[in-house]
């Protein structure tokens, strides 16, 4: 079963989402607070959970600069932007930061749901109207030399893992190795090729730089 955070300054919404993912049999979401300081505090004494939704304006520090935080401390954590931002500069930050999805707040329940799980399964959720966004940015990419990364083999393989769409679990499937290893080599290749998402690993990947 997997677990769900998230993080909403919106006491309506974020109490109906919480309602409606805790009425999924293959969902619980045990926590919902209104701002990053609130869930780093809970993250210290609990079991993170699987996948964070998290607003862009919150009180405090802004959710964009809380998934570089999180992300730094538990990068085994996804998280999804649901916001009703959707200007080039918000998604992409977002995305640079650590996001592996981006939602706009008008998508239904059941699509968040459906979203949640694209995402355990190694997809990039994201409303159509940022995915257009997102595919014109990297329609014409910059040409960039190649960078010398030094990843290993396996290193070099779960990359390939990740540009194929492969969760944790097939990756370590594929290759006969716990999901553990996978995360740790997942933890190396973001410290090399200094990012902090598999959506930035795999943008390099696509571009030749790796």
């Amino acid at each position: 079963m997997a677990v769900i955070g998230i993080v909403e300054d919106n006491k309506k919404i974020r109490d109906l989402i919480q309602r409606y993912l805790d009425m999924q049999d293959e969902l619980q979401c045990p926590v919902a607070v209104d701002s990053v300081e609130e869930m780093l505090d809970y993250l210290e004494k609990y079991d993170p959970p699987d996948v964070l939704l998290m607003d862009i304006q919150l009180p405090g520090m802004s959710g964009i600069k809380g998934i570089g935080i999180i992300k730094q401390k538990y990068p085994e954590i996804e998280i999804i932007m649901l916001t009703i931002y959707h200007d080039s500069h918000k998604i992409f930050d977002s995305l640079v930061a650590g996001a592996s999805g981006y939602l706009l707040k008008h998508t239904s329940l059941p699509e968040i749901k459906e979203s949640i799980q694209t995402l355990i399964e190694g997809g990039a959720p994201m409303s159509p109207q940022i995915a257009r966004k997102v595919i014109n940015h990297f329609k014409k990419p910059e040409k960039k030399s190649k960078v010398e990364y030094d990843l290993t083999p396996r290193e070099q393989d779960i990359v390939n893992g990740l540009v194929d769409g492969l969760s944790y679990k097939l990756i370590a499937d594929r290759f006969d190795i716990s999901i553990d290893t996978v995360r740790a080599h997942i933890r190396n290749i973001y410290k090399k090729l200094h990012v902090n998402s598999k959506a930035e690993v795999i943008a390099k990947s696509l571009r030749g730089e790796i």
